[in-house]
């Protein structure tokens, strides 16, 4: 085993550890915010309330957009609400970069902006959020600030559900980064006796039955 996976081994374990402590993986019938039913559910939103466990996330998210994407590269850092403001941020802190935020839905009131923050015309902009399935509120904020005069050619999340959200970024011109893929991180919680096969073999389904809408 190179050092490589060796370290990207050390990562998965960590973060299914982290899964297991905060309680964040769920089987069952849940609607996600994009409307689309799904038989499991990772709550991320959780893991910030568990303050050990989020100090090791953030250290894990940084060293990933470190290690793939150089700092020099992006002047600011946009985070997704709500569930990918706690990471956005904190990484936007850790890395001395100007935050900024999008609404997925644009203000009725005050300056009527979806994106809150300063940006500059020609600004190049890191999109950060937790989790990403289908693509579509990664995509809406891309434009957002694209909109703004932004440049985004990046996305970085910790887990991809891999339903199809980099295949869609991809059509904008936008390159999806994960952490991890639910895939790997399926196996690994069986591995660990966290969840039971059939609860493994239910989420890697999903990822399947995905791809063969889309091929």
């Amino acid at each position: 085993m190179s050092i490589q996976s060796s370290r990207k081994e050390i990562i998965l374990s960590e973060v299914c550890y982290i899964l297991k402590k905060t309680n964040a993986v769920s089987f069952g019938t849940f609607r996600l915010p994009s409307g689309k039913i799904t038989p499991y559910y990772i709550d991320l939103r959780v893991i910030p309330s568990f303050p050990d466990a989020f100090v090791k996330i953030i250290e894990i998210f940084v060293d990933a957009v470190r290690d793939e994407i150089d700092v020099k590269n992006f002047d600011r850092i946009a985070g997704i609400p709500t569930a990918g403001l706690p990471l956005s941020a904190i990484t936007a802190y850790i890395l001395k970069k100007p935050f900024i935020y999008i609404r997925q839905k644009q203000r009725l009131k005050g300056r009527e902006r979806r994106v809150e923050g300063v940006i500059m015309p020609g600004d190049r902009v890191l999109l950060i959020d937790d989790m990403v399935t289908t693509g579509l509120s990664l995509k809406r904020s891309a434009i957002a600030v694209r909109t703004e005069g932004g440049v985004v050619s990046d996305a970085f999340v910790l887990l991809d559900r891999e339903e199809g959200g980099g295949e869609k970024l991809e059509k904008i011109g936008v390159k999806l980064h994960a952490v991890l893929g639910v895939s790997e991180v399926a196996r690994k919680l069986y591995e660990m006796d966290i969840i039971s096969e059939d609860e493994m073999k239910i989420i890697i389904s999903q990822v399947k039955s995905k791809h063969k809408v889309l091929s």
